[in-house]
């Protein structure tokens, strides 16, 4: 018995601080979700297919649930609940399952996902002029990453039946208008892959904690039921 409590009670800090790690990453990945959505206020009222408003809502998501996920598990650690251990274990399963799932869709159907939202930043051009908040979030695009619609400037010829291009897609200090070259869409998903590769590296940590995690808490839930049986 006394064999069988040491190993419970190892199993039960190893568990914890593999949680605590858990729950810390949870609140990185929640801190980077604010920071992106911080840097893309400007131009928030885009649609929310445009990558880098879409990675800023996922990683809010996904760092919400971890860090509550991260709590509970501390918690069956601590209190030697089977019940929270079982939740726990329930919750955590789904989550990674869940992320791999994103990540076999992201990388299967990028093209198609990114054709999707070149279609709605397209559409969206078409009330360019009679929606302020959509007009300053694409003049602050524009104007932040030195580009000129969504694949290139006929974007715009296109959206709104004008000859003319937005005052955001000229160079500063030019008239007439000398425009920028590249396009939007390329401009911000390269801004998004620059900062999102040390994301990803802490991404894959956090999956093999995840999936320690799993075995110690499933291990614990072995070991304090069959201390159950044993006091019965």
């Amino acid at each position: 018995m006394a064999v069988s409590r040491g190993c419970l009670c190892c199993v039960k800090y190893l568990m914890f601080v593999f949680n605590l790690i858990f729950w810390l990453g949870g609140c990185g990945l929640f801190g980077v979700g604010v920071w992106l959505s911080f840097t893309q206020s400007q131009f928030s009222s885009l649609p929310l297919s445009f990558p880098s408003l879409s990675a800023a809502n996922l990683l809010l998501v996904a760092g919400g649930v971890t860090m509550v996920t991260g709590f509970l598990g501390c918690l069956g650690a601590l209190k030697e609940q089977r019940c929270l251990l079982m939740t726990f274990f329930v919750i955590l399963l789904l989550l990674f399952l869940t992320e791999v799932t994103l990540i076999l869709i992201l990388s299967i159907y990028h093209k198609e996902l990114d054709e999707k939202a070149k279609d709605d930043l397209i559409k969206g051009m078409k009330d360019y002029n009679k929606n302020t908040d959509l007009k300053n979030s694409w003049d602050n695009m524009q104007k932040i990453f030195k580009c000129c619609g969504v694949s290139n400037h006929t974007d715009w010829h296109n959206s709104t039946g004008t000859g003319q291009l937005p005052s955001s897609c000229c160079r500063p200090g030019t008239d007439p208008c000398h425009r920028w070259e590249e396009p939007c869409y390329e401009k911000a998903k390269n801004f998004l892959l620059s900062n999102i590769t040390s994301v990803l590296v802490f991404g894959v940590c956090l999956g093999i904690v995840q999936i320690l995690a799993l075995a110690f808490s499933m291990l614990m839930y072995c070991q304090i039921l069959r201390a159950e049986k044993y006091m019965d």
